[in-house]
């Protein structure tokens, strides 16, 4: 799955998803920059540490 999104470590807008799971919030999705390999987690939207 891919998610477009600006990085802010380079230019590139893609991230992969690159891993999952549930947690007592819900799911746990870790995506990463396809280029510098930045990455940021989100838990069903009450958690996104890309805005932090």
């Amino acid at each position: 799955m891919e998610l477009h999104q600006d990085c802010p470590e380079c230019d590139s807008e893609e991230f992969y998803r690159a891993a999952s799971t549930m947690v007592h919030l819900g799911e746990k999705v870790k995506w990463r920059c396809v280029d510098c390999g930045y990455g940021f987690v989100r838990i069903d939207g009450a958690v996104d540490t890309s805005t932090a």
